[in-house]
């Protein structure tokens, strides 16, 4: 099974060593709110690194694409070194909202090929619960020291506009958005409301508790399997959400449940934007 997760007491331990200390990726956003980094310099991890999703862990937005495409590999092997990541390092992923953004990051390492990558159950909210020192707003932030580290693509599977289409007639495709999103209630940000014909409503808010943290992987596996996704059938696991960042924390929430998954990077942003392509409402896949 793959190591997805980090407590904040393991984390706090590893860095504590002088050798072998994680890379700390602070990945703060939350859809409508454009002040992540200024949560980030109010109070951060000491040593921890900034991440701009929009900047760092996307390509520009286009209708054709979706509102975050992926990054070309190149760009995101620049954007890693710029981190200061290096060969072989670990690192530890986190945000303020239970993983949702971070998941994004710990995602795209992995399908960069960057394999030793988890995210801190419980985010900073863990950190903070667990009495562990933050730096603020009067501390410096120093620059990180360029990394070395070499980035691909591929590692981990995806599926383009024409595979999510195809996708619900042999596996469970699932749609990670707020139910309300789903079934076409309202939406917030893209040109049309509802959802991908066959797709099943799997929020990703249920994968946690109420303290931000994972759900256990025995109830993980429990949620998913009554949605039909199993383990041990690779390739019969997908998940798409708006723009293919909280999508991310479906697939993270299927690994710790031994699931593999598959991720729609356009996800509902590029589908919406499609006039051909057909759109279901309501509760029903």
């Amino acid at each position: 099974m793959v190591d997805v997760l980090i407590s904040a007491k393991e984390l706090h331990d590893r860095l504590a060593r002088e050798a072998g200390r994680p890379l700390v990726l602070d990945v703060r956003w939350v859809l409508g709110d454009p002040h992540g980094h200024a949560h980030y310099v109010e109070r951060r991890i000491p040593g921890s690194v900034y991440v701009d999703l929009n900047e760092d862990l996307a390509a520009h937005a286009t209708p054709a694409e979706g509102r975050h495409p992926l990054p070309s590999p190149e760009n995101f092997q620049a954007t890693a070194r710029r981190w200061g990541l290096r060969n072989g390092q670990s690192v530890v992923v986190l945000d303020d909202n239970g993983g949702q953004a971070a998941a994004r990051a710990w995602w795209l390492l992995r399908w960069a090929g960057h394999e030793d990558v988890r995210l801190l159950d419980g985010g900073l909210r863990a950190w903070v619960e667990a009495n562990y020192v933050l730096d603020g707003p009067d501390d410096p932030i120093p620059a990180p020291q360029p990394g070395d580290v070499d980035l691909g693509s591929g590692h981990m599977p995806t599926l383009d506009i024409d595979e999510a289409a195809a996708f619900p007639s042999n596996g469970v495709l699932l749609d990670a958005r707020a139910g309300e999103r789903y079934r076409g209630e309202q939406e917030p940000v893209d040109p049309k409301a509802g959802h991908i014909p066959g797709a099943l409503s799997a929020p990703t808010s249920e994968n946690l508790q109420g303290n931000g943290r994972f759900k256990d992987p025995h109830e993980l596996r429990a949620r998913f399997e009554a949605l039909g996704a199993v383990a041990g059938k690779p390739d019969a696991v997908a998940a798409y959400c708006g723009s293919g960042v909280t999508a991310a924390h479906e697939v993270a929430a299927l690994a710790v449940a031994g699931i593999h998954a598959a991720l729609y990077p356009g996800s509902w942003s590029q589908w919406s934007n499609q006039p051909d392509r057909p759109v279901a409402t309501g509760s029903e896949a």
